[in-house]
């Protein structure tokens, strides 16, 4: 059985393969699951064996057979893409979208298939990482009218555009160079005003597919850090999650959203007022100490009393950061009132 499993010269035994993937998972004897370990682990090793990938996906129904050839597949990818001839990449390429395509085309086999599409959408990041923007320029253009053919298709390439953020501006250290991530970063960047549209569209449209609304809202999230401050507040964006926000399913994520238009902790505001756009200075005036800004954070002062009598142990402890640290500025503004400076908007004898 492992013999004929270790020759590769024609195509792989899916059944006899699926069988030992099996047994590595089964329960069956000791023996049998370390005998599965050794044979699985030599084909994963010979350089090979992704050739045999796309004929195990095809006619493998075990899922974790699947999972074992995209591994194999994206070891390929990581480590060897740049010198496979340029019709094999191609291949990959447009085999791992079409079948995204298929699987995320309607409900039942998007929500079946799930796991195996999730599966697909990284190892799809994974060559982007090589392809795009360089031999891949279309692909932003390409997914935005993918998403317009169906919402469940939509709902997937959101997935895709908050995995691709994700991977350029938080996980890509240590895996690509300064200037790969530099020039992924230039392109996202460059070509962020169709995936703002798109966000728009779907968060305006009044879907009744609450998952595509809720995985808007996390791509949203992913790069509302990150983009042209225009993009929030000269477009309808903050209006349309404002009139979502009272919808319960999608509170938490909108909210993230709103938090995310915020100037961050340790901003220089004096500084990015002298030099920021007219866009970053209507902003930052919203945060001057007005007695409704005051008024309104003195409920989110009362609110957050609240919270602290939630009976969570993290929840409490949160809270307790913060109480530590508003106590600590109080106390500093109190001996020293030379430094007495507003805190949150709040001038400190406001709170008096």
């Amino acid at each position: 059985m492992a013999e004929k499993l270790r020759d590769l010269s024609h195509p792989i035994d899916v059944p006899l393969l699926d069988a030992t993937v099996a047994a590595f998972y089964g329960t069956g004897s000791k023996e049998e699951r370390t005998a599965a370990d050794q044979i699985l682990r030599e084909l994963q090793n010979n350089p090979d064996m992704w050739l045999q990938v796309v004929h195990i996906l095809q006619n493998s129904q075990n899922l974790n057979t699947k999972f074992f050839a995209l591994q194999v597949l994206e070891g390929v990818i990581k480590y060897r893409w740049n010198a496979l001839p340029v019709e094999q990449r191609d291949g990959i390429k447009n085999y791992i979208s079409d079948v995204i395509v298929q699987l995320s085309m309607n409900e039942a086999s998007f929500r079946r298939e799930r796991l195996y599409v999730n599966k697909l959408n990284i190892i799809l990041i994974q060559v982007l990482k090589h392809e795009w923007p360089a031999r891949w320029k279309s692909f932003i253009p390409d997914l935005i009218k993918a998403a317009k053919s169906s919402e469940t298709i939509c709902e997937n390439c959101m997935t895709i555009l908050k995995l691709l953020s994700e991977e350029v501006f938080d996980f890509s250290r240590g895996e690509m160079t300064q200037q790969k991530i530099k020039d992924l970063k230039h392109s996202l960047n460059s070509e962020f005003q169709l995936i703002h549209e798109l966000c728009l569209y779907v968060l305006s449209s009044a879907s009744q597919r609450t998952e595509l609304v809720r995985t808007t809202l996390a791509t949203l999230h992913a790069f509302l850090s990150w983009i042209p401050v225009g993009y929030i507040f000269q477009s309808p964006l903050l209006d349309i999650l404002l009139k979502i926000f009272p919808v319960v399913s999608y509170r938490n994520l909108t909210l993230q959203c709103l938090t995310e238009t915020i100037l961050p902790p340790g901003t220089n505001i004096p500084d990015l007022y002298a030099t920021g756009s007219g866009e970053a200075q209507s902003h930052i005036r919203v945060l001057e100490s007005t007695l409704e800004n005051r008024n309104a954070l003195l409920m989110g002062l009362e609110y957050l009393i609240s919270i602290s009598y939630v009976d969570d142990t993290e929840v409490f402890k949160v809270c307790l950061d913060y109480w530590n640290l508003l106590v600590l500025e109080l106390f500093e503004a109190q001996h020293n009132p030379a430094t007495t400076a507003s805190m949150m908007g709040l001038q400190v004898g406001a709170i008096y």
